[in-house]
């Protein structure tokens, strides 16, 4: 009795995860990113996005008690599944999945880390740096990354407001990505 209890409970939280994960794809497909943000509709462009919101989830999630870090190492182990699958659609061959998987995590801790710096500073501009780098491609300032850096900032506060046990039942709410114009100066 107690291994079908276990089983259940496995499988709940599987479906947890995957529903949270679906989210993450899910917001990170939205046109808006890559109609007005400027984000490369490319599987370059979208594999930053997906990083980019699986950091975001996991950022909230890693600070967390024993259940929440957890929960976090189970979206990464969902968004490295996930990256595994889609080169096997993709024709890469058995012998260099594992090569290329190598690549994808140095490439999410790199972003971990630039994101994490950038989040704990409170202004933006780091932020927007991190993001014209890594997702829009360029070391240029771009007029789209300082209201990208706004709309992750708000990503990152609303996930930091949320209560885990939201996440727990397989809720995951980001705003609405908006191109809003930065503030001129002395606003």
């Amino acid at each position: 009795m107690l291994n079908l209890f276990r089983s259940s409970k496995r499988a709940k939280s599987r479906e947890t995860i995957e529903r949270l994960y679906g989210v993450i794809v899910a917001q990170s497909r939205r046109a808006e990113f890559y109609t007005d943000f400027g984000v490369p509709d490319t599987l370059e462009g979208r594999f930053e996005m997906v990083v980019l919101h699986t950091v975001l989830v996991c950022h909230r999630l890693k600070d967390g008690d024993d259940t929440a870090r957890a929960m976090s190492q189970e979206i990464f182990d969902a968004f490295a599944a996930d990256m595994d699958s889609t080169m096997r659609e993709l024709g890469v061959g058995d012998l260099t999945v594992p090569k290329k998987m190598k690549k994808i995590g140095e490439a999410f801790y790199g972003r971990v880390a630039a994101y994490d710096t950038a989040l704990a500073d409170r202004g933006n501009a780091l932020l927007a740096q991190a993001l014209a780098r890594n997702v829009l491609g360029t070391e240029e300032t771009v007029p789209t990354a300082a209201p990208f850096a706004a709309y992750v900032r708000a990503a990152a506060d609303s996930l930091a407001a949320t209560p885990f046990e939201t996440f727990a039942r397989g809720v995951l709410v980001l705003p609405a990505p908006q191109l809003r114009p930065a503030p001129e100066a002395g606003q």
